[in-house]
């Protein structure tokens, strides 16, 4: 699947990627033939139940993970082809905010050493008072106090310890940020707080997301687009309203079903999916969906529905959907 890059500037292309791990009874297809393009600073959202594998699919791109097969064109550049030194330079454009602020953070560094840490590992700045003074710029840019500067992460909560996590991944001034369910694990206003946060920086950079969560109601208004993953694959992927207003797979109608309305006057039909997940470990050449879909046909079981546009950038990958 590509989408029409006419008159699109593309800064990210997602082609083929595949990440697998061997077990002793076989190969989990943790990713599986993933494939997209995302327009320079636009967010794509990736949903989808926990084990679908939205959060490898961050960590394949950025090669944290590294990934089986498929290339991943980064300005035109496929990074899965770089050594080792020229992937720690392009990680400068290319960074990520992890779920847990707590455990991504030193705790024996305070708030400054912990943002000083990619400059200084990295060369940026190397004049000591030039990186502080770097330090301090950050902080004000996410909402960190200067009172702050010396305080260690076990004495902040949950907010503040993201605005750090955050900070450090504008520190080399990036390009492309992946954002592996940043509010996930904070209280409802404080996501609130760090989502407003994200998007004046997005706006005042440039920067260009992929946003990854297991909520919709959270993407709803943070994405451009978003896509729908089960079980490895990518089964939907639309603008934002259009997937909100037209989903077109039964898993995605499944998923916006469950998004709770919050008023007594209104009701969403609820969707209740029978049957058992199946298993990612050497899953058989059918839909991933199949055994789930109430609408599934011995055409579903037969063979795996590629991704294709049925509209306008609106691709979907079901039997059903021609």
């Amino acid at each position: 699947m590509s989408n029409t890059t006419e008159n699109r500037d593309i800064l990210l292309e997602v082609r083929n990627l595949k990440k697998y791990f061997k077990r002793s009874d076989g190969y989990l297809h943790a990713v599986d033939d993933v494939s997209f393009t995302l327009e320079r600073g636009k967010t794509l959202g990736i949903v989808g139940e926990s084990g679908c594998g939205k959060s490898t699919t961050g960590r394949a791109i950025l090669r944290l993970t590294e990934p089986t097969s498929g290339e991943v064109l980064f300005e035109g550049i496929d990074v899965t082809k770089l050594n080792k030194e020229e992937m720690r330079k392009m990680r400068t454009e290319m960074q990520i905010i992890f779920q847990d602020p707590f455990a991504s953070l030193d705790p024996r560094q305070t708030v400054s050493q912990a943002i000083e840490e990619p400059l200084r590992l990295n060369g940026i700045i190397k004049d000591k008072k030039e990186r502080f003074a770097r330090v301090m710029e950050l902080m004000e840019t996410v909402g960190l106090a200067e009172r702050l500067v010396n305080t260690y992460p076990h004495e902040l909560d949950g907010g503040r310890r993201q605005r750090i996590g955050i900070a450090r991944a504008l520190a080399m001034n990036p390009k492309f940020i992946i954002c592996d369910e940043p509010v996930s694990a904070l209280d409802v206003s404080i996501q609130a707080q760090i989502l407003n946060l994200m998007k004046k920086i997005q706006r005042d950079m440039g920067l260009t997301y992929i946003f990854v969560t297991h909520d919709l109601s959270v993407i709803n208004h943070f994405a451009d687009e978003i896509a729908v993953m089960y079980l490895g694959r990518m089964v939907e992927k639309a603008p934002t309203e259009e997937l909100f207003n037209n989903p077109l797979h039964p898993y995605t109608k499944a998923l916006l079903s469950a998004i709770p309305v919050p008023s007594i006057h209104r009701k969403r039909e609820r969707i209740t999916l029978q049957g058992e997940v199946g298993s990612p470990i050497n899953p058989k050449p059918q839909c991933r969906f199949a055994g789930r879909c109430p609408n599934a046909t011995e055409a579903c079981f037969a063979s795996e529905p590629p991704l294709v546009e049925v509209s306008k950038d609106h691709f979907v990958a079901c039997h059903l959907c021609k």
